[in-house]
């Protein structure tokens, strides 16, 4: 048994990535810090113990970026481009391609703008994924969305109608499991960085201050490139 776990990803490019983060930073820090999260998300899917099983993917886009992704992420990840632009189609592909296509017996899709991300929890996403039945299992976002979702079997109605880049988005992930009698598994809050509030967040945790909302035992990963990134930046 092999899980996929699978980084939903664009290529750093300055105008691209980041956007909403680029009108503080500027469109060129706003990539290299991209890239940084990438980098370090990355490594929390390696640190995935290797016995579970599991393969790391970039589910990128655009394509021709391959060269630029294939030099920020480990050597033994594998790359899939995305498919669709509907973020929806483009996430139910993207499971149904990963258990079909590349036989994984679960699939866990991360986003790449969580450069702390517990490695634990995609732990338990593949452990719990892997009892008797079927569910989903979601790793909810303080922003009201989900920073990781994994699943052992297709569901694209979890990603049909979908309010996505809103509030609603977990929400409305669980009104839709439970319409076709979908068990759900949710595990302890995380965050990704997007806005100003959120990288004041990321700040303080590289600074040695966890999140208030952190559940008991739950540590957020070192980001070795973005803490190293943030330290020049403010050396500089």
């Amino acid at each position: 048994m092999t899980a996929a776990l699978g980084i939903m990803c664009k290529a750093p490019r300055p105008g691209l990535t980041k956007t909403r983060l680029a009108a503080r930073l500027g469109s060129e820090k706003a990539a290299r810090l991209s890239a940084c999260f990438l980098a370090d998300v990355a490594g929390v899917v390696l640190a995935v113990p290797e016995a579970l099983g599991r393969q790391g993917y970039g589910i990128y886009a655009p394509a021709g970026s391959e060269a630029e992704l294939a030099a920020i992420l480990p050597h033994a990840f594998r790359l899939l481009l995305q498919e669709g632009s509907d973020f929806g189609v483009i996430l139910g592909t993207a499971v149904r391609r990963l258990l079909t296509e590349q036989a994984h017996d679960c699939v866990v899709l991360i986003n790449a703008d969580s450069p702390t991300l517990p490695a634990s929890l995609l732990t338990d996403t593949v452990t719990t994924l892997r009892r008797s039945g079927d569910r989903v299992v979601l790793g909810p976002a303080i922003d009201g969305g989900y920073t990781h979702i994994g699943l052992k079997a297709d569901h694209p109605e979890l990603f049909a109608g979908i309010p996505w880049s809103t509030d609603a988005v977990l929400a409305r992930t669980l009104e839709q499991a439970a319409a076709i009698g979908l068990e759900v598994k949710v595990l302890p809050h995380w965050y990704d960085i997007d806005d100003a509030a959120t990288f004041r967040l990321l700040q303080d945790e590289i600074a040695g201050i966890p999140p208030a909302f952190a559940a008991d035992g739950i540590v957020g990963g070192q980001a070795p490139a973005t803490r190293a990134l943030l330290t020049q930046w403010r050396d500089a």
